[in-house]
């Protein structure tokens, strides 16, 4: 299987040293990795291109104008030639086994559509802060799942020909959450497998797009793919409560999933991710 790396940079091309080590550091070698700059105003273009320089591996793009991240997420997959495609940002790393574990996983099964396995927080060195614990398996087919609390996070890894042919793709208007809308639409359509190991490090400083001004509209464009989702599901009523025919109000979208913060949903949850993996 080749694996494509996607990678979406706006203005962090003095970063990208480290990620790319990380990608030359892997243990399974049938990758490409693809990168569309949307448009950056600080010399990340040359830098990269003077990292990679001739390596036919590694092939970079140029946006017209800064079109954000859905349209140029939804890109880089179109670009993409490998069988499995999986984000990684150019101000990140990923250890040397995070593409070996899903190539894996995806091998022994074709019902799975995407693998996810955990993250960990870093500060601007790279030095691990904290684990992101709440990555675990969920239980797959169902149409109440909205990754809320969330624990599919990076590293995720996707089968390419299932979301071009089965799903209607990311929407582009999702200048945040984009990942979200990805999530939903591939685990609308197959299974999702957890891979227990911390395979991405995220680093966290003051130019990150969760670190702006942009963190208070992730709430919104993350409720605004959770209501999509909804409808596209054809879901007009959640634990009694009736979803709205429109989306307007961020809270609201949020309060009708409160439940599934309380003890008694997450219990069933358990029970139900214990009764798939046992029974298939």
């Amino acid at each position: 299987m080749k694996y494509s790396i996607l990678i979406a940079n706006y203005n962090n091309g003095k970063f990208f040293k480290d990620c790319y080590d990380s990608i030359l550091a892997q243990e399974y070698k049938n990758w490409e990795v693809i990168i569309v700059d949307d448009c950056s105003n600080d010399d990340s273009v040359q830098t990269i291109k003077s990292i990679i320089g001739s390596d036919e591996r590694f092939k970079l793009y140029e946006n017209h104008a800064n079109y954000g991240v859905g349209v140029t997420k939804a890109k880089l997959i179109e670009l993409a030639t490998g069988d499995l495609c999986g984000y990684l940002d150019p101000d990140d790393i990923i250890k040397p086994n995070a593409l070996k574990s899903p190539v894996e996983i995806f091998t022994k099964s074709d019902k799975i559509v995407l693998t996810y396995s955990r993250l960990a927080k870093c500060d601007e060195n790279l030095n691990i802060l904290t684990e992101f614990k709440s990555a675990m398996q969920v239980p797959n087919g169902s149409k109440f799942f909205f990754n809320f609390p969330i624990q599919i996070a990076p590293f995720v890894t996707f089968r390419r020909d299932v979301y071009l042919e089965k799903t209607n793709k990311i929407n582009p208007e999702l200048r945040i959450a984009e990942d979200q809308d990805l999530y939903f639409k591939m685990y609308e359509v197959g299974k999702v497998y957890f891979i227990d190991q911390t395979d991405y490090l995220y680093r966290a400083h003051a130019g990150g797009i969760s670190q702006n001004e942009n963190k208070e509209k992730s709430y919104e464009y993350y409720a605004r793919a959770i209501w999509e989702a909804m409808k596209r599901r054809n879901i007009s009523q959640i634990n009694g409560r009736k979803v709205p025919e429109s989306y307007h109000d961020t809270q609201k979208i949020f309060n009708l999933l409160e439940y599934q913060n309380k003890i008694p949903f997450r219990i069933k949850k358990k029970i139900l991710v214990f009764l798939q993996k046992v029974f298939g």
